[in-house]
């Protein structure tokens, strides 16, 4: 008897905290610029030198309720990412991402609006990447593979790998009027670059940096 009673009572509970939570919950919209290249070593282990290449980023979120000021706030982004190469040319290549971040975002009461700090991981999915040569040169693009033979990898046409993960961290302000802007930072931790059949040739992992501004319903 006493097990039911307090079964009965833990899905109240959990159904009023999740009526609560539905009905708190917000969605927004963000876009802005980013800043992005790629680290990690070339194919002689030596730490790659490569310089930061702007694109862009759009999407929605929502926010989840999860306590006082605290929140969770998973998300669907497109996302403009790649590199541009050490040297005199523009020579870049760019990699677009659809990505699936979900962070834990803490707002605090700052004056007339709110203080945004979050963390939290992120999950891409690479939908479209091309090398683009300085001057007239035509552009190329990449393939999706994970793992290549020895003759994929010295043909001609250029290979990624299609997944992506990592952290990201966030800071920002929301105004009273439900504008906001953000900055955040963004950590690859998976490699980008085929496996080789089997070993490791060089590690490439997305790194940058974004600011957007954003509108909550």
């Amino acid at each position: 008897m006493k097990t039911k009673l307090f079964l009965t009572l833990g899905v109240a509970m959990a159904m009023t905290t999740f009526s609560y939570a539905q009905s708190k919950t917000t969605f927004g919209i963000r876009a802005g610029g980013n800043l992005f290249t790629v680290n990690g070593e070339d194919l002689n282990g030596d730490d790659l030198d490569l310089k930061l290449k702007p694109g862009f980023n759009v999407g929605i979120n929502a926010e989840i309720p999860v306590g006082i000021d605290f929140y969770l706030q998973p998300g669907v982004i497109f996302s403009q990412k790649g590199y541009k190469f050490d040297g005199d040319d523009d020579d870049k290549v760019n990699i677009s991402y659809v990505e699936v971040p979900v962070n834990f975002i803490y707002k605090p009461e700052l004056g007339t609006g709110k203080m945004l700090l979050g963390f939290g991981p992120y999950f891409g999915v690479a939908v479209g990447a091309s090398y683009k040569p300085d001057g007239s040169g035509e552009d190329v693009d990449y393939k999706f593979k994970s793992d290549l033979t020895a003759a994929e990898a010295v043909g001609t046409t250029p290979y990624l790998k299609r997944f992506d993960a990592g952290g990201n961290l966030l800071v920002g302000y929301e105004f009273a009027n439900k504008l906001s802007f953000q900055l955040n930072a963004q950590l690859g931790m998976l490699k980008i670059n085929p496996t080789v059949e089997g070993d490791e040739y060089g590690k490439m992992k997305n790194t940058g940096f974004g600011l957007s501004l954003g509108y909550r319903f």
